[in-house]
């Protein structure tokens, strides 16, 4: 049965990492309205993310994001953060002979967050690394595990104490401005609000298209993940993350099993994205080339959406062509370990306001999230 109209200061669309970490900080001054069009929150992407905090990866501005969220993810600074959501893990970036060229300009773009690693050393670490395989490698030993239910978990309690509403099974059908406001037209009523927040990851440009908004030329890239046993009587708990250094595959340690990806970026239209059987195949085939490793049996398989716009950065901010629009788009791999930093981002210029201190102070701008910057589809 449709409820009558609901009026809100600001409706965000989609209640994944991005949505629900907004929508929170958003309700700290603002009634704000959260719609999602699964049962549950984060069924996509986020639900399916194996995330790593890292301030060593990603374009510039994402790992400005990084460094400014990295005390949240300590348990201090601001955000009321829960205790545990990181674990330590490190990452192992290898190299055969033949990539020589592509380890040293990974070094040069990680610079002084990872030293060198011997390959014996590397063996150490990672014991079914196989002989003769690795000729170089480089470690980033600050990297970490992210709890990414805790985190989204604790995003949408927050938002739940502070009167926030969060609708389930309600997707948007019709998004329209009227008078000032945005109509968002839904089978569970109509929601109302001068600002809308699209926060639909890899659906946001097909809600930007519903609203007679100009998109932004994102690309959801598919991405595939298997969980295996290790070998037998191995115990892979303590090791790092391994990383080809041209990032064919990763291997990552998951509570007492491997989780093996081949790391593809396979375009993909936005849907409740699948594994692709060749994805499988080319996974197993690169990992037992690398590791030790019998993959005799998968224990389970997914498949996620990483959307990236065509500079590879988020777009953060009001549409300049449609007033009232809002973009928080576009994190691709990243949303998880910048959510802290992003959320408080975002909700200050989506209230009209400057940037946070700390976030300014690790070098991110208005300017270098806008999304009517030089290069995107606006």
């Amino acid at each position: 049965m449709a409820q009558e109209d609901v009026r809100a200061d600001f409706i965000v669309i989609g209640a994944g990492m991005a949505g629900a970490s907004v929508a929170a900080e958003l309700s700290r001054e603002a009634r704000v309205v959260l719609l999602e069009r699964e049962t549950q929150p984060g069924y996509h992407t986020t639900g399916r993310s194996a995330a790593l905090f890292t301030v060593a990866y990603g374009p510039p501005v994402i790992r400005a994001l990084s460094r400014a969220s990295h005390a949240f993810f300590r348990g201090e600074g601001p955000g009321e953060p829960p205790p545990g959501l990181v674990r330590p893990r490190g990452v192992l970036f290898i190299a055969r002979e033949d990539q020589a060229e592509a380890r040293e300009e990974l070094a040069d773009e990680l610079g002084d967050a990872v030293t060198p690693v011997p390959a014996d050393e590397a063996r150490r670490m990672v014991p079914i690394l196989r002989e003769g395989y690795v000729a170089s490698a480089m470690s980033d030993p600050l990297a970490a595990d992210i709890e990414v239910h805790g985190l989204h978990q604790h995003y949408l309690r927050a938002f739940r104490a502070r009167d926030g509403a969060l609708h389930l099974k309600t997707e948007v059908l019709g998004l329209e401005q009227n008078g000032g406001d945005w109509s968002v037209e839904t089978r569970q009523g109509t929601f109302r609000a001068p600002v809308v927040i699209n926060a639909g990851g890899a659906w946001a440009d097909e809600l930007a298209r519903m609203a007679g908004v100009a998109q932004l030329g994102l690309r959801p890239l598919r991405r595939t993940a298997l969980l295996v046993a290790p070998p037998a009587g191995v115990v892979p708990d303590a090791w790092p993350m391994v990383v080809d250094v041209d990032e064919d595959f990763y291997l990552k340690p998951d509570a007492g099993k491997l989780l093996l990806s081949p790391a593809d970026e396979t375009p993909a239209p936005p849907s409740d994205a699948q594994p692709d059987e060749m994805d499988v195949a080319i996974c197993v085939d690169r990992i037992q080339g690398a590791f030790d490793l019998e993959v005799r049996r998968i224990e389970h398989k997914w498949a996620g959406l990483r959307s990236f716009l065509p500079d590879k950065m988020p777009a953060v901010g009001y549409d300049a062509g449609a007033p009232g629009f809002f973009w928080l788009a576009g994190q691709g791999g990243y949303g998880i370990q910048t959510a802290p930093a992003m959320a408080r981002a975002a909700a200050a210029l989506a209230l009209g306001r400057d940037l946070p201190g700390d976030v300014i102070d690790e070098g991110v701008s208005r300017a270098l999230l806008a999304p009517g910057r030089e290069g995107l589809a606006v």
